[in-house]
């Protein structure tokens, strides 16, 4: 097949038009072809000139002679190979498409059943979040059945769990939005976008598709699965992990190591039955960035780490529409005849940064379309926020984090769990916060009352992050008309969008502690659901060997 890009439609336009513009783009009729088979491998839109918004799509295709048969096997290729010639030579950018994957899928190169290249005792993974989720998925096709202890409780149990904190405040430290099956994306948009360049992005992208997670998934520019499908692709990836010979354990939390010598012999957990110790000669650690007693008992043990530079703020929430017609222009229905929507426009977004007048960054980040502000506490007296939208991004608000950088230099001290200190004084100034409906609830405020220097919101944040907010909100406005908006709301805290710590890796991805790998988030080695995946499969690699 030939792959093409930038096949433009109008908004509104028919999908069934791709084979229209494939057949007037690569002028098959001139050429003496017609177009066989297609099929788009990537879509998005540019929205840069409202008043020629288009849809975009990438497009693999196939071709016969005009008044033959398809072309098959070598055929195929000589009429690809010419028609090809006779596109590159006219500029049109044509290329080969990609082999299709074999039965597997693209994930098979990773996660297809093979023999164990090892022996020894069952590799542990401490957390099943996407790092840990895919270390043991790795591990457990390798035929090495990993052991993967979560403290928090199964996708079914712990919705129920997060059901009750929303709807009474009743928090459980151990199973909420940052702990449980899935890790804190569970509870999210759980957007697959990441900047890294790694032929493992698209074994985990094929995966979360197999999983339930929707073919389109493998062609959006900005893939996101949604809060409510996301919980059952979940419990399907561990059912995989669970026929390929690994082991999950709910309600386990790692709470000690055991070394000899300077090596991994076993690790402590605490369990419903009580405290217990597993042997282990490897162990992953996937904790996630909020399992602060984690960390403090890593550190105890000897494991090295440092503080790392993070980020802290507040979630502003818009009107959809309002994000809508700033993105896709007010006079969108006027110029198209229909609404966004009906055009067949996903709720438009937006990533926004500044650099403030100290140097310190400004920026959005995690912006849900259509989504809900949610509290996201994981620690008794302590109030955090986050955003989370469903798969269709249907609600009547869209909201994002509004974050200013966090440096070490402003920790009160060196210590590596310095930082997390740091972002416990917010929020817990968040929860003890006047402008907090009730306990755990984030406390909100309009823009134009936290633009007020009495403002009970800008008091939970440091002086420097609640001064370059306001600077930097009408210098957002400039790239994003209207999102100073008077009206707008801001709650708060902000805390976990990257973790304060930082453990470094030896070039065998191994800690200073042998036998002890750490990855994703927590370990500050990723930033993302897709990026801590690919860590995860690295590091099941190393422990593997391979």
């Amino acid at each position: 097949m030939l792959r093409i890009r930038e096949i433009r439609l109008k908004p509104g336009e028919p999908r069934a038009s791709i084979a229209r513009a494939i057949e007037t783009r690569c002028n098959l009729e001139k050429f003496g072809y017609t177009l066989d088979e297609w099929r788009v491998f990537a879509e998005s839109v540019d929205a840069r000139d409202k008043a020629r918004i288009r849809l975009v799509y990438g497009v693999d295709f196939s071709v016969k002679r005009r008044g033959g048969d398809t072309a098959r096997g070598r055929a195929a290729q000589d009429a690809e190979a010419d028609l090809l010639r006779r596109l590159r030579a006219r500029g049109r950018g044509a290329g080969v498409a990609p082999a299709p994957p074999g039965a597997g899928g693209p994930d098979a190169r990773f996660f297809a059943p093979r023999s164990a290249p090892g022996t020894g005792s069952a590799p542990v993974i401490a957390g099943f979040g996407p790092c840990g989720m895919f270390a043991a998925l790795t591990l457990a096709a390798h035929g090495r059945a990993p052991v993967v202890l979560e403290r928090g409780r199964d996708a079914d149990a712990r919705a129920e769990d997060v059901r009750r904190f929303f709807e009474e405040g009743a928090l459980d430290p151990e199973s909420n939005v940052q702990f449980g099956e899935g890790g804190a994306g569970t509870f999210s948009d759980g957007k697959l976008t990441t900047g890294i360049k790694d032929p493992r992005v698209f074994a985990v992208v094929d995966a979360f598709a197999r999983a339930g997670a929707g073919d389109d998934i493998r062609r959006a520019g900005k893939p996101h699965i949604g809060t409510d499908v996301l919980r059952t692709v979940v419990k399907n990836l561990r059912a995989r992990i669970l026929a390929l010979g690994g082991t999950v354990l709910f309600e386990h939390r790692l709470t000690g190591l055991i070394l000899r010598g300077g090596a991994l012999c076993g690790v402590r957990v605490e369990t419903p039955r009580g405290a217990q110790e597993l042997p282990a000669e490897s162990l992953l650690l996937a904790t996630g960035h909020s399992a602060r007693d984690s960390f403090a008992m890593l550190r105890a043990a000897g494991l090295c780490m440092s503080p790392k530079p993070f980020s802290v703020g507040l979630r502003i929430e818009h009107p959809q529409r309002f994000i809508d017609a700033a993105q896709y222009g007010e006079n969108f229905a006027a110029i198209y005849g229909m609404t966004p929507r009906a055009a067949g426009l996903p709720p438009a977004d937006y990533k926004l940064s500044v650099r403030a007048e100290d140097g310190r960054g400004l920026y959005t980040f995690c912006m849900c379309p259509g989504g809900v502000v949610i509290p996201a506490a994981s620690e008794p007296g302590c109030t955090v926020t986050n955003g989370m939208s469903e798969r269709a991004r249907d609600g009547a608000m869209a909201n994002s984090a509004l974050l200013v950088d966090v440096r070490v230099s402003d920790f009160a001290s060196p210590d590596p769990l310095a930082g997390i200190a740091f972002r416990r004084d917010c929020e817990r100034k968040a929860f003890d916060s006047a402008a907090a409906p009730r306990p755990y609830s984030p406390p909100t405020e309009s823009l134009a009352d936290f633009m007020r220097e009495d403002s009970a919101l800008a008091a939970c944040l440091p002086a420097f992050a609640a001064s370059a907010i306001r600077r930097g909100l009408p210098r957002l406005a400039e790239k994003l008309k209207g999102f100073d908006m008077p009206e707008a709301r801001l709650y708060g805290v902000e805390t976990r969008s990257s973790s304060p710590v930082r453990i470094p890796r030896g070039g065998d991805l191994c800690t200073n502690l042998r036998g002890v790998y750490a990855g994703g988030e927590g370990a500050g080695q990723a930033g993302g659901i897709v990026s801590a995946a690919v860590d995860g499969i690295r590091l099941a690699e190393a422990i593997l060997g391979v």
